[in-house]
């Protein structure tokens, strides 16, 4: 909501955006600040950049209303939409009954409580919903009868894999150099140099090249994918599908979730390699350790089951960004305030999903003695 004034001492409002109760209102107590210091004679309103609207909107209205008869000030809604009229003629139709207004504002804070509540219940059940249909699709696909177009896919596994490699690289030549230099800091102390390539390797293969890779491909490819989707949704591209029968899940959705999961656990044993090898540098360096000790000791330490532990994670954690990137992507509104908002909510909830599955992999790895 912003302000101006017209040279006939008209104070225009200009309403943009989404105005719902479930994004929020601002106060009308701004106009009436706006009406004390600049007595205009006459509100209108412009609502060219209005996006979604509902009751919310008529009961902010209302106040307006109020704040303008007590200020003896005009309000012209002909600038609002034909809709929003009709409800505020509607509101007045009836007069207000006395002491309506007795228990205004007590309980305000449990009332968001529960809006809050039944907003969380509701995206749960979004979400299995969600997860259920990309379940099917996947079904589909396995047995052949998915329409997934191979362009499609191949040009998705370009941008998850091949695309991301040079972020992928510096950020995990940095990881493990700087384990390598916080384990040789302590280490050194007792003369146990050469165990910072056990260090290095063991948390790079098993927890740091997964985990952050996919926190890099989770602000990198999830979020991007609630973007794109977002703007399938902004321009209708999405009802288009569904009005010709392709199932958008199949089309658009499962070709993302493909992509990430076969990329997933290639970007993570690059990942893995460029950590050990930034440790090398820092070993070399700092250390004293020839290459060869260093990589000697790293293959020492180094199993197969380390190996498949991150590997295997690194496909869960593929599924879980493309499912959060896809998911919001498809609730997105249909503005571009909301596009941008979903990129956003995709990168946190992706992360979320990464650290919460990681925990609970520790937790089961540990029962398993793995």
């Amino acid at each position: 909501m912003s302000f101006s004034q017209t040279d006939d001492s008209t104070l225009v409002i200009r309403l943009s955006g989404a105005w719902t109760l479930k994004t929020g209102l601002p106060s009308a107590e701004r106009l009436r600040e706006e009406v004390t210091s600049a007595h205009p004679r006459r509100v209108a309103f412009d609502t060219g950049d209005l996006a979604e609207w509902d009751s919310a909107v008529v009961v902010f209205l209302a106040h307006v209303r109020e704040i303008c008869k007590e200020a003896n000030v005009e309000l012209d809604p002909s600038g609002l939409p034909e809709g929003v009229r009709r409800l505020l003629s509607l509101s007045e139709a009836v007069p207000e009954k006395a002491g309506d207004r007795k228990h205004e504002g007590e309980g305000r804070w449990l009332d968001r409580l529960g809006v809050a509540a039944l907003d969380f219940w509701r995206g749960i059940l979004e979400a299995l919903a969600f997860l259920g249909e990309a379940t099917v699709a996947l079904g589909r696909f396995l047995v052949g009868r998915a329409r997934v177009r191979r362009q499609d896919l191949a040009l998705l596994i370009q941008e998850c894999g091949a695309n991301a490699l040079p972020i992928v690289t510096l950020i995990s030549i940095l990881v493990g150099m700087i384990l390598a230099f916080v384990g040789a800091v302590q280490l050194e102390r007792f003369g146990a140099q050469i165990y910072v390539a056990d260090l290095v390797a063991i948390a790079m293969v098993r927890e740091m090249g997964c985990v952050m890779t996919g926190i890099i491909m989770a602000g990198r490819t999830g979020s991007g994918f609630a973007a794109q989707l977002g703007s399938m949704k902004v321009t209708q591209e999405i009802d288009a599908f569904t009005t010709l029968g392709i199932p958008p899940m199949e089309f658009l959705v499962l070709p993302r979730l493909l992509a990430l999961i076969l990329m997933m656990p290639l970007l993570t044993i690059y990942s893995d390699v460029l950590g050990i090898l930034g440790g090398l540098f820092v070993s070399v360096g700092m250390l004293d350790l020839t290459p060869f000790q260093y990589l000697t000791e790293a293959k020492r330490v180094l199993t197969l089951t380390n190996c498949a532990t991150g590997v295997g994670k690194s496909f869960v954690f593929g599924a879980l960004i493309a499912f959060a990137g896809c998911l919001r992507g498809m609730q997105s509104g249909k503005s571009s305030a909301a596009v941008g908002e979903a990129a956003t909510s995709a990168v946190v909830f992706g992360i979320v999903l990464i650290i919460v599955a990681d925990g609970i992999f520790a937790v089961v790895f540990n029962i398993l003695d793995i």
